[in-house]
């Protein structure tokens, strides 16, 4: 028995929303091991010098907060890099997905998904031209 249009779209649409979860999630993931690389080298490298420039008291404090501050920086590095990747993991993935269910949901035939999007804008301009 052959399916009818509106549950092999609602397949269509799950599909394209599993994919475009698993997009968000691979770019999640991808950016947590980005900053927890980032937090671990920092301090890895932060640990190393300290214990390389342990010298006199006068001299180890510069040294220890020059340190510190490269280690913060790398850190900080990681975390804003993180955090891009996820955004942009997100984003992409949510446009993916909003451009499926224009596509099957609102898109006339032979239209394509941007003049869909145009059209359910209502943006005039264009049609105008």
């Amino acid at each position: 028995m052959e399916k009818n249009k509106l549950v092999q779209a609602n397949e269509k649409i799950a599909e394209a929303v599993t994919e475009g979860y698993k997009k968000i999630e691979d770019g999640v993931v991808g950016g947590y091991k980005k900053i927890e690389e980032g937090v671990v080298g920092g301090f890895n490298k932060m640990t190393e010098k300290i214990v390389e420039t342990f010298q006199p008291a006068e001299e180890t404090g510069s040294k220890i907060a020059s340190c510190v501050t490269e280690g913060y920086k790398k850190i900080e590095d990681g975390v804003v890099g993180g955090y891009k990747k996820i955004e942009e993991g997100v984003v992409e993935g949510f446009n993916k997905v909003s451009d499926k269910f224009v596509e099957k949901l609102f898109a006339r035939e032979g239209e394509t998904v941007e003049d869909a999007k145009k059209r359910l804008s209502g943006d005039k301009k264009e049609e105008d031209k």
